[in-house]
């Protein structure tokens, strides 16, 4: 349909006639513009005159400075993109301007003929009809039928009062020649609604998509966008043009066909679509390529849902929406299409479309003169913010909110996105040039404004930040545990469904483990490693990397159907090379909101007892992960613990220790001791190191060192608070047994430690974090691995029992930072 044509000549002889065909939504609102080409009519050769000759010439030239105008655009808004990231500027933003800035070029807009306008207004339009596809793909319509949550309260109040103020203000600023009800009901509609997928990459590249506050606004915009497209969609059957306005007869006609139609397509999309869908699912199951037939079935299925209306002279870019929200938005093939239609869209249709925005956003005709032009900017400035302030001001009273939060929740329901500058663009068929560019600049101020009313967010919130984070010392104890729990290999397995096993604690509200390969990336995993689901999610096809992975699958689940009462599994996987899976495990921890890491040691117990060498890649991880996790981390020393078999609940069948001797660490190894000591199959011994304050023995006691007394006082009286908890809870009601061991130096510290060979099968300590504790001092001298603690290192050594396994926890030490707030936290 789309033709290149060369020269106005060449048109004059092959194409005399180019007929615009229909208007799709009248002046009133969107117009889909369809151009029918007849079939050039020179089949003979054509003998060319001179001035002919060079008008193709100078065409060809326009041509080749058209294709640098694109290549320009894509440049350039890359590297607008880099440069405003550190204001955390949506592309969107970089886009309008590059578009605006190339549009507006006297060189580029000449070398522009009226056919690749045409072809750029095509291109457009089909491009709009896959982004409103996935926009209803990622809706859920279904969500009208239920009572209104908190955050469709906030979106209908906010689109409410905006679609009031811009149904009584827009009628008197003249934006149309002549009153116009469709075109006000239009305008009305577009300024109600909110960019909800610009709104959401906002928030969680700024990192509050946990928050309170973030959750709310990224629903709030869902529900906005949705009803608004919703009325538009609906609204199009009635203020369509394109019957005869003084035929009554055959509007009414047009309009119950278009009506049919578009019930039809509904109700066929809506109730076979999951069918379809649930079928090729089904055949394709995760972790293998899809097949190409059921792929190809797949596209020709959503073509022809969004293709019935569009046959009876509805708008294909609302009925490709009406189509995409009735699909399923969950299962393989929907997230397939989501992800590969972003990443057509970021990558080529953005750049192309917003240079068409800023072709038709002619500045040379704005009406700078006019004061009324003006005055129309500014209202509808006024009316967009406004009008989403006031009602969510309003709601926030009904709700309970604090005015700020109200107000911050208005500002950042006001974006706008693609399809908000899709209609403004085409608003200067119905109005003027003024008026569309008033529109677009609007809608981009709409946008540059939210990224920091959301860093006004995150600064109260650091406020109000508890001292630390994502420990199990500070979870909330009504909160699910959350645990990453990581394997280099099957033979973790037996060891890591124990560690769950002890510490699954009550099955209210019980734990969620995430168990995660971790896959060190080679040449041949690399091959076979796809893009799935949208461009951050991965799969590896490897044959022995899936076959492994379905048997570490299996067994888990297995142990979970028969005993996985208040425990919650869910799968991962980190394959990356050893330098970066450490930031990649640390990112999956922060994104899945992770208390407690568990990383195998990297050495493995050999058949005799003894451990081997180890794999220094993945002893580099675990040093890697301890230095930056956002969260307390664990390493378990398998020897033996694995071998255990199934734990009963009946009779006790482990016996475990922790020691205690002081500082943040050893606090949160006694935390997790506590949910250990509530397993009726295990049998819980607190070891508590102290310091011998006997005169008699000063002689034995270690000297020459420095101690900072006052952070010494303040620690032992949180270690004092924390072990009085402990024994009231746990010691007192004879569910734990307790030692204390009073020592003067390290060396009494290593015999004592020595001496527990053999007694215990699990020994939990501290990793260290204890301050100038003169029980460790010097102990660090003869560490093998660091990064173990002194005390972790000598239970864990050679010449300790070959039967008693390890459990070395550091607690998370990050007071009151925040590089985002991608935490479930709190300001309203």
């Amino acid at each position: 349909m789309i033709r290149n044509l060369l020269s106005g000549s060449l048109n004059d002889i092959c194409y005399p006639e180019v007929k615009k065909h229909r208007s799709v939504i009248g002046s009133g609102g969107i117009k889909d513009l369809v151009t029918e080409f007849p079939q050039p009519r020179c089949t003979d050769q054509v003998n060319l005159s001179p001035s002919v000759k060079i008008l193709a010439a100078m065409e060809e030239g326009k041509a080749q400075t058209d294709r640098k105008g694109f290549i320009l655009a894509f440049s350039l808004s890359n590297v607008v993109h880099h440069i405003l990231k550190p204001l955390s500027q949506p592309r969107l933003t970089s886009d309008i301007a590059i578009g605006l800035f190339l549009g507006n070029i006297p060189y580029i807009r000449d070398s522009f003929n009226e056919n690749w306008v045409l072809t750029l207004t095509n291109i457009a339009e089909f491009g709009m009809m896959f982004y409103v596809f996935v926009l209803g793909i990622e809706m859920d319509p279904y969500v009208l039928l239920k009572p209104p949550t908190r955050d469709a309260i906030v979106a209908y109040s906010g689109m409410l009062s905006t679609f009031i103020l811009a149904c009584s203000i827009t009628p008197f600023l003249h934006f149309t020649e002549k009153s116009n009800i469709g075109f006000t009901f239009t305008l009305s509609f577009t300024l109600s609604g909110s960019g909800s997928h610009i709104l959401t990459r906002i928030i969680t590249n700024l990192k509050i998509g946990k928050s309170d506050i973030g959750k709310l606004v990224i629903n709030a915009g869902v529900h906005s966008d949705m009803i608004s497209m919703l009325f538009l969609s609906v609204g199009f059957i009635i203020v369509n043009k394109e019957s005869n306005a003084d035929d009554v007869n055959s509007r009414i006609k047009q309009m119950v066909k278009m009506m049919s139609a578009l019930i039809i397509q509904t109700v066929f999309t809506a109730k076979i679509s999951p069918i379809f869908m649930n079928w090729v699912n089904n055949e394709n199951p995760e972790g293998k390529p899809m097949k190409g037939p059921h792929l190809v079935l797949s596209v020709a299925f959503m073509v022809l849902v969004c293709s019935c209306s569009p046959w009876f002279g509805y708008s294909p870019i609302l009925s490709a929406f009406m189509a995409g929200i009735f699909l399923p938005s969950e299962g393989r093939v929907s997230k397939w299409a989501v992800g590969k239609i972003n990443y057509l869209l970021t990558t080529l249709f953005y750049p192309i479309f917003f240079f068409w925005v800023g072709y038709h956003a002619d500045f040379r005709k704005f009406e700078g003169a006019n004061w009324m032009a003006w005055a129309r900017f500014f209202f509808l400035l006024l009316i967009t913010m406004a009008g989403k302030i006031v009602g969510t001001l309003i709601c926030g009273v009904i709700l309970g909110f604090q005015w700020k939060e109200s107000v911050e929740l208005g500002l950042l329901l006001t974006p706008k996105a693609h399809f908000h500058i899709f209609m403004a663009t085409l608003g200067n068929k119905s109005t003027s040039v003024t008026t569309s560019i008033e529109a677009i600049v609007v809608f981009f101020l709409t946008v540059v404004h939210a990224p920091s009313v959301v860093k006004q967010i995150i600064e109260r919130a650091r406020k109000r930040v508890p001292t630390r984070r994502m420990t199990l010392q500070g979870l909330d104890p009504t909160n699910e545990l959350r645990i990453l729990l990581c394997l280099q290999g099957p033979q973790n397995v037996s060891s890591a469904i124990n560690f769950m096993e002890i510490s699954r604690g009550a099955a209210e509200p019980g734990i969620l483990v995430y168990v995660s390969d971790m896959i060190e990336i080679t040449d041949q995993i690399a091959a076979t490693m796809v893009h799935d689901e949208g461009m951050n999610s991965i799969i590896v096809t490897d044959k022995e990397v899936t076959k492994t992975r379905d048997e570490i699958t299996n067994t888990f689940q297995a142990y979970v159907d028969e005993n996985g009462n208040g425990i919650t599994l869910r799968r991962t996987l980190a394959v990356s090379s050893l330098n970066s899976m450490a930031q990649d495990i640390c990112v999956l921890a922060e994104d899945l909101m992770i208390s407690l890491i568990i990383l195998p040691f990297h050495k493995t117990q050999r058949p005799d007892g003894t451990m081997d060498g180890g794999h220094p890649g993945f002893r580099y991880v675990n040093r890697k992960v301890l230095r930056n996790a956002p969260c307390s981390v664990g390493i378990l020393v398998d020897r033996g613990f694995g071998m255990i078999g199934k734990i009963s609940r009946s009779q006790v069948c482990l016996v475990v220790a922790v020691i205690f001797i002081g500082g943040r660490d050893d606090r949160e190894a006694l935390t997790y001791a506590s949910r250990v000591a509530r397993h009726p199959g295990v049998k819980l011994t607190v070891i508590r190191f102290l310091l011998d304050t006997n005169p008699e023995n000063a002689s034995r006691r270690a000297t020459g060192f420095r101690i900072n007394v006052a952070e010494q006082e303040l620690e032992m009286k949180l270690d004092d608070e924390c072990f009085a908890e402990f024994y009231e809870r746990q010691v007192a009601g004879g569910h734990v047994a307790y030692m204390e061991k009073h020592l003067a130096n390290s060396a009494e510290t290593y015999s004592t430690l020595r001496s527990l060979e053999g007694q215990y099968a699990l020994i939990i300590v501290g990793l260290g974090g204890r301050v100038n504790s003169v029980l460790t001092v010097g102990m660090n001298d003869w560490q093998q691995c660091p990064e173990l603690g002194p005390v972790g290192d000598v239970l864990s050594g050679p010449n300790f029992s070959v039967r008693t396994s390890v459990l070395i926890i550091q607690q998370h030490n990050q007071k009151g930072e925040l590089d985002g707030l991608d935490d479930d936290f709190s300001v309203m």
